[in-house]
């Protein structure tokens, strides 16, 4: 995620933001050229002041503006809906207000999701449009009545991704990490974990010689994917740590891709804003010379992926330290041995060729 200002009067203003503190001045995201933008009310609509389109074009809130979920805006004659929430099937019961809230925090992260595949130029179609290769989003509450055609378990499936709707209640989620004993759980990481089973077919599954080098890096995608499950649950992996990101990468090739994608765009994410907040470290001490580091990259573009490493690890070693300092858990608190971060080469490859093709 870059910075954003407001271009009535400069004041720093972020990603989530409707209204600028400084100017009151409405603020919206225009999807096709990442930025926020301060806004002009004309006849109904809105100018956009970070818009350089000639001549202007007239934009509209999306319609889940409405329920302070998003503050994206479409153009004038499109569809009522935004980019992310075109993608959207099933919400949850607006009627509850404990459900309300925990769809806003659902699409703020989902909306972050969307900003980064849109930097990396993947294919974004809801299946509303491609109801075979397209992407829909469900969240649901087991609180209420189950859709016949959808399932409250988060999850992905031929690219109907579903969040359970208990995800974004920061008190439940903290009680399903401590129930299963994870260092991470964030509504974020869901979002990016499921996106990752989609795009292994766009990315891996039509290409044989790429089906091939998965395979030899993450391991045999056509063993039986229920029966590892089950042993995983029964007996998991007492030595993930030597080759995996997590216990549960290690319980078949496609939770390894979903776990190492999903890390792979905790990363990017991450060191984007680094690099535009221009952070640096220079630790005192000759000894200390391996946490100097300058961000300076943008790592949705820099095709060298040992260089988004070699900035990103000092940081996380940094904010770790520094959360610990607050008496909080570690930002970060994983390990990239080295075949973790070959397993994240791999996908930076993938992506590169892709954004070239």
């Amino acid at each position: 995620m870059k910075i954003f200002s407001c271009q009535q009067c400069g004041q720093t203003v972020l990603f989530e933001n409707t209204h600028c503190e400084q100017c009151s001045s409405s603020l919206g995201f225009l999807p096709d050229q990442l930025v926020i933008s301060a806004l002009k009310s004309v006849d109904n609509a809105w100018y956009a002041m970070a818009d350089k389109s000639i001549p202007a074009k007239r934009w509209y809130y999306c319609e889940n503006h409405q329920h302070q979920v998003c503050n994206w805006l479409v153009e004038e004659g499109g569809s009522t809906f935004c980019v992310a929430c075109e993608l959207n099937r099933h919400i949850p019961n607006l009627g509850k207000i404990e459900e309300r809230q925990a769809w806003q925090q659902l699409e703020f992260a989902k909306h972050r999701l969307v900003y980064s595949l849109l930097r990396l130029g993947l294919p974004l179609v809801s299946k509303k449009t491609e109801p075979e290769d397209g992407l829909s989003f469900d969240f649901i509450s087991e609180n209420n009545q189950v859709p016949e055609d959808a399932s409250a378990m988060t999850g992905h499936a031929s690219g109907q991704v579903t969040i359970n709707a208990a995800e974004g209640n920061s008190v439940d989620r903290e009680q399903m990490r401590e129930d299963m004993n994870e260092s991470y759980r964030t509504v974020i990481g869901h979002f990016r974990h499921e996106i990752g089973h989609y795009y292994w077919d766009w990315l891996v599954l039509e290409d044989e010689q790429v089906l091939a080098d998965f395979r030899a890096i993450f391991g045999d995608d056509q063993a039986n994917y229920a029966e590892a499950l089950k042993a995983h649950y029964e007996a998991p992996n007492a030595n993930w740590q030597q080759s995996f990101v997590s216990v549960y990468a290690s319980s078949h090739a496609w939770e390894d891709w979903a776990e190492t994608w999903a890390h792979y765009l905790h990363i990017v994410d991450t060191l984007e804003m680094a690099s535009d907040l221009g952070l640096s470290l220079q630790p005192v001490g000759s000894n200390r010379q391996s946490l100097s580091v300058m961000v300076n990259i943008d790592p949705y573009r820099h095709d060298n992926f040992d260089d988004i490493l070699a900035q990103y690890v000092p940081l996380t070693f940094a904010v770790n330290n520094l959360n610990r300092g607050m008496g909080q858990p570690d930002l970060y608190p994983f390990i990239l041995v080295p075949a973790v971060r070959n397993k994240l080469a791999f996908i930076h490859r993938l992506l590169v060729a892709y954004q070239a093709a």
